[in-house]
Order: C-alpha cells, then structure tokens, then sequence
C-alpha cells in the first residue's frame, strides 16, 4: 500500500529563493529515480494528506528562513499534535496529522530546509538558492540510497 519516498517541495516560485523548494521537487521528478517521487506545490494544503499517507517516507522541501549562511539541513519531523489548520495553509507537521488522523497512516518523516538569498519578485534562484538547489537533490539522492539499503 506505501509507495516509496516522496519529496515535496513548496515555495512561490516568482518570488526567487523563496521557490527553491518546488524546484529540489521538479529536479528529484525529473531524475525519475524508482521509489522516489517529486512534487511541487506553492504551499502545503489538506490535500496533501492523502499521497502522504500512501508515502513510506516523506521530505517537505522549503527555502530557510534562517538566511543566506544557512546550511542545507535535514531535521526529523513528528505529526503535530492536532490536525486543525488555522490558516489556509499547512505546516509540514500538520500535513503530518492529518494524514494519520483523516487516513490512518502518518509516514517517517522529515523537513528539508535550504539556504535563501533573495525573496524579492523574479522566477530565478540566486548563486545561494542554486547551490543549495544542488546540495539538496545531492542530500535527497544520498538519503534515498541509505533508505533503499536497508
């Protein structure tokens, strides 16, 4: 019933670095690696709970907001403790909640941040967003193989 790992990527995508989420997603679907699946989203919505549920493992992708120095990091994610939204859109956490408590089924999961540069108006990453662009699908091809030995 659970598909391999899938990352999802979220960001504006003509606001810069702030769109480097949704493209690690785009550039991870694009490799078309068996048993991991990229996608791409502007933000991270209810509907998701449903492919998160069916995932064995899931990475959210999003730009840092800790600032262009930042490193590219990768931190365990646990379901929050409620799957009320409060606002129209979801935190990675909450994705999380609701795919155990709408569908049973809440995956290992796990939040990966990269360093951003420029947010302001535009469809290009910055040298920053692109070397972390980099970096991450490096992080995710790694962890996949780790995953895929066990």
């Amino acid at each position: 019933m659970t598909s391999g790992l899938l990352v999802i990527g979220y960001g504006n995508t003509l606001r810069s670095d702030d769109g480097v989420g949704a493209r690690v997603a785009e550039s991870i679907e694009d490799l078309g690696v068996p048993g991991m699946r990229g996608f791409a989203c502007p933000q991270l919505t209810p509907e998701l709970a449903d492919p998160v549920s069916r995932a064995a493992a899931v990475v959210f992708v999003d730009a840092s907001a800790e600032g262009p120095r930042a490193p590219v990091r990768m931190r365990r994610l646990e379901p929050a403790e409620s799957s009320r939204l409060l606002t129209h859109a979801a935190e990675p956490s909450t994705v999380l909640a609701l795919a155990r408590d709408a569908f049973g089924r809440a995956p290992e999961a796990w939040w990966l941040t990269v360093p951003a540069e420029d947010l302001g108006f535009g469809d290009r990453l910055s040298p920053v967003g692109r070397r972390g662009l980099k970096r991450a699908v490096e992080t995710l091809k790694a962890f996949h193989r780790g995953r895929s030995a066990e």
